[in-house]
């Protein structure tokens, strides 16, 4: 498995490589859409709708971006991709930026030459069994099959838990989540491991959720982020700072229904009047309108307004903030000044 994993590495990089010199901002402007790399589909994060409109907390980062660079959150097509596929559509410049529950790691950062362009979720693996197994603890899955996403980190993560705690488990290696729920669901498996956020994304579409628990271990830190080739430092900029701008606006108190007012009349407060463009040359520095955070708040609405939308407490997948609170309410969300 490692053996295939750095071969997979080594030609992404190549294509890396080749696409490297690309301006994507000018490439994003004169094709007047957004190539933007998500899941196949994971509830709350990025999945179509009935009407087959992607809707989800990946999906409003990228229309965030499309309405900071382009002026209109719609402008934006979006690439399903695989833990297999998503490396290489980045790599080749089949997709402007990648936002699809992607851990940031040294290998990928550095080895296969992408640039993490910010956290937008702090996550850990878990594990979910249906509760007739009656199991309480990761610790008791010996002999266990688990459902495994090929290509991901958590496959890795797996493998050193049940090696740590000397036990050990079957894999059932799957590609997509969908593929993991049907497999899940069907028994093939007894145990499905992949991102807590993931899992509980998962079970908020079953039938009878309260039916599977996930199992309190965290095993791993999974940084959630989306990503840009390396090579292309304008273009990172644009993508970092987009989703900086949905953080500082939740801190600052900008929402998407206080946005225009607060960019027509100004504010007392300068960074607010440097964030939404009244005050300073921020957006020339890289090439958007002075207006471009406004139209990124006004896509979906601040960091917090999307977490709550699409994963929060008031929703199927009712995730808690935790981690991803504001780090003045004890989290770890985090903007640098507009300054």
């Amino acid at each position: 498995m490692k053996k295939s994993v750095f071969l997979g590495a080594l030609t992404v990089a190549g294509l890396c490589a080749g696409a490297s010199a690309a301006a994507t901002l000018d490439d994003v402007t004169a094709r007047g859409t957004l190539n933007c790399g998500v899941t196949t589909g994971l509830v709350g994060f990025a999945a179509p709708d009935a009407n087959g409109v992607w809707e989800g907390f990946d999906v409003g980062v990228c229309r965030a971006v499309a309405a900071a660079v382009l002026g209109d959150p719609t402008a934006v097509e979006f690439v399903p991709t695989t833990g297999q596929t998503r490396f290489t559509a980045l790599a080749s410049g089949e997709i402007d930026m990648l936002a699809r529950n992607t851990t940031w790691t040294f290998s990928r950062d550095v080895d296969l030459k992408f640039e993490f362009t910010g956290i937008n979720y702090y996550d850990g693996q878990g594990f979910m069994v249906p509760r007739e197994l009656g199991v309480a603890s990761a610790k008791e899955l010996d002999g266990a099959t688990v459902c495994i996403q090929t290509g991901t980190t958590t496959e890795l993560n797996l493998a050193d838990f049940f090696r740590v705690n000397n036990i050990n488990y079957e894999p059932v290696p799957i590609e997509t989540n969908a593929e993991a729920q049907q497999q899940y669901l069907a028994g093939a498996c007894d145990v499905y491991t992949t991102d807590a956020s993931g899992l509980a994304a998962t079970r908020a579409t079953f039938e009878a959720p309260a039916d599977h628990v996930i199992l309190p271990e965290i095993i791993s830190k999974e940084p959630l982020g989306p990503l840009v080739r390396h090579g292309d430092n304008e273009w990172g900029d644009i993508v970092r700072w987009t989703l900086n701008a949905l953080i500082a606006a939740e801190e600052l108190g900008v929402t998407s229904a206080n946005v225009e007012q607060l960019a027509t009349e100004g504010t007392d407060n300068p960074e607010i009047n440097r964030l939404l463009g009244t005050e300073g040359e921020l957006g020339a520095m890289f090439g958007l309108d002075a207006d471009w955070a406004v139209q990124a708040i006004m896509a979906g609405g601040n960091y917090g307004e999307l977490f709550e939308q699409n994963i929060g407490e008031s929703t199927p997948i009712g995730l808690a903030r935790g981690l991803n609170a504001q780090w003045t309410e004890g989290g770890l969300l985090y903007s640098p000044p507009f300054r």
